[in-house]
């Protein structure tokens, strides 16, 4: 090939090389102007959206301290709340069981009321007056005064100290020197009498019921029972 036209080619080869390259700067300027954002419209950020699944949003992980005296807060108000309304029930039950009671007594006073009165009776069971009744009754006040003694035993000391005499006084022995006789039926001077007398039986140290019984209940006190007794005591 002429060495001429060898110099020719590549004298419009490169013109062509140039514009290729012109071409390329172009359009990467083109792309780049296209790219970048217009100055006549402001910038502004977007924030990327919270993942989600489903159609709820992911809450994080980590509650702010507000959040957490929060949820404190409410677990102190139930609390509270289970408390009040404890007492409040307690409260309704100590009425109810009081209202009851109360009910209950109101009808057992309604049925007392209209229940019959029954009338009591004392039986009066009457005595001889004679040594014979004088010791049965004397007994019987015993037994209500829980002072022990037998009929023989009253009467085995009754006919040993007065022979039975509701009226004998002895004016002869140390208690009668004293100034203290003995008297009655069962011989008991005034101060044994005094100390020992049955209640609901006469001050009088004569009668016979009161005699035996006094005699009787300091019998009890000093040797365990007039049965005991078999002397001058």
């Amino acid at each position: 090939m002429p060495a001429n036209f060898r110099r020719h080619s590549r004298a419009l080869a490169q013109p062509r090389k140039i514009a290729v390259a012109g071409v390329a700067v172009l359009g990467a300027a083109a792309v780049a102007f296209s790219a970048a954002p217009s100055q006549a419209e402001p910038t502004s950020s977007v924030a990327a959206a919270p993942v989600q699944l489903g159609s709820q949003p992911i809450q994080g992980v980590k509650a702010s301290v507000t959040d957490q005296l929060a949820g404190e807060s409410v677990k102190i108000q139930a609390i509270a709340a289970k408390k009040q309304a404890a007492v409040k029930q307690q409260a309704r039950a100590a009425a109810l069981h009081k209202a009851k009671a109360a009910h209950e007594a109101k009808q057992a006073a309604s049925r007392s009321a209209k229940r019959p009165q029954m009338q009591t009776v004392a039986v009066h069971t009457s005595y001889g007056n004679n040594l014979d009744g004088w010791i049965r009754q004397a007994l019987a006040v015993m037994k209500q005064h829980n002072i022990p003694g037998s009929y023989n035993g009253l009467h085995r000391n009754i006919m040993r100290e007065s022979s039975g005499n509701p009226n004998a006084i002895n004016n002869w022995d140390i208690n009668a020197r004293n100034g203290i006789p003995s008297k009655g039926l069962l011989q008991v001077i005034g101060p044994t009498f005094n100390a020992y007398h049955v209640p609901g039986t006469s001050k009088n140290i004569y009668d016979p019921v009161a005699n035996i019984t006094a005699a009787a209940n300091y019998a009890a006190h000093r040797y365990g029972s007039i049965d005991h007794v078999n002397s001058a005591y």
